[in-house]
């Protein structure tokens, strides 16, 4: 099979798998990540390339922040996507100190500016802080109406937060819910999912492979995970995004720079867990049985 050949049939099987928006938008169930691109100058071309060849493989759904580099990943996607535009679901996030009513526009703005586009498709409060929600509601429903996003949500909500937000007025408008999740992450099993499946607000899962070499390490090393990713002829690490992506209400965005890690990331798009891998999973990695904190880095 020729590279191109190669290529276009991961991007099927990638855009194969979506998850629906509230508004009915039909999105890509795996994404990339951008947290920690822009920090370093030297990295930047290979940051490029490897969003590029994401986008190739039908990863158009990119996920980045105002805080990640101190606007820096912005201006990598940005530069990643001048003529893709129209074929993106772009999702940045504004600095709770900025989600205030007089601030928002500009962070937007500024935010626009640097990713070289005139909106976004989803723009997130990236956590909460001690601007009221009803004043970020206001904020963001105003940058709605002014065409500079289509569409809003937040991020590191739990279930409480979740509730209140759909308590205040304009609340229900929100999109989505980013949050931490992986294989060796479950907290938000246990009644956040399932308030999210109950509402029909997809959840967003950073760190999807899990944050930190040793961590990453430890979970992908796994007796269980290493028995099931050889039996498919995958990495570890494919089968626990393949594992993230096993429902419909679940967004994963990992972060690769690597050009191989990016291949492999599309690749899991491919992988269906069969009821008995997700039954061994469990018993390694067992789901939660009671309440805990929402898991935040």
């Amino acid at each position: 099979m020729g590279v191109s050949n190669e290529r276009e049939e991961i991007k099927a099987r990638v855009q194969q798998i979506q998850v629906s928006l509230p508004d009915g938008t039909a999105v890509p169930a795996l994404g990339q990540g951008t947290w920690y691109m822009g920090e370093n100058p030297q990295a930047k071309e290979q940051e490029i390339r490897a969003l590029q060849l994401g986008i190739d493989l039908g990863m158009t759904l990119i996920d980045t922040a105002e805080m990640y580099a101190e606007g820096g990943a912005e201006q990598v996607t940005g530069d990643a996507i001048p003529s893709r535009r129209q074929d993106l679901f772009l999702v940045s996030k504004v600095y709770p100190h900025n989600a205030g009513i007089r601030k928002i526009s500009e962070s937007c703005e500024n935010s626009l500016r640097r990713m070289g586009t005139e909106y976004l498709d989803l723009y997130l409060l990236h956590w909460r802080g001690n601007v009221p929600l009803s004043e970020t509601i206001e904020g963001m429903e105003k940058l709605k109406k002014e065409g500079k996003i289509l569409r809003w949500g937040v991020s590191n909500f739990d279930t409480e937060d979740m509730q209140e937000l759909w308590g205040t007025d304009g609340g229900q408008n929100c999109a989505v819910n980013q949050v931490l999740y992986h294989i060796g992450s479950r907290g938000i099993e246990y009644d956040l999912l399932p308030w999210h499946k109950q509402h029909k607000v997809p959840v967003m899962a950073y760190s999807p492979l899990g944050h930190g070499g040793e961590l990453r390490s430890k979970l992908m090393s796994n007796p269980v995970m290493t028995q099931i990713a050889e039996k498919y002829a995958v990495k570890p690490l494919q089968i626990a995004l393949a594992w993230t992506i096993r429902t419909d209400n679940v967004i994963a965005i990992p972060k690769a720079v690597q050009e191989n890690h990016v291949f492999q990331n599309a690749q899991a798009a491919a992988i269906k867990l069969k009821r008995e891998d997700l039954e061994e999973l469990d018993r390694a990695f067992p789901p939660p049985t009671h309440k805990v904190p929402l898991d935040i880095i």
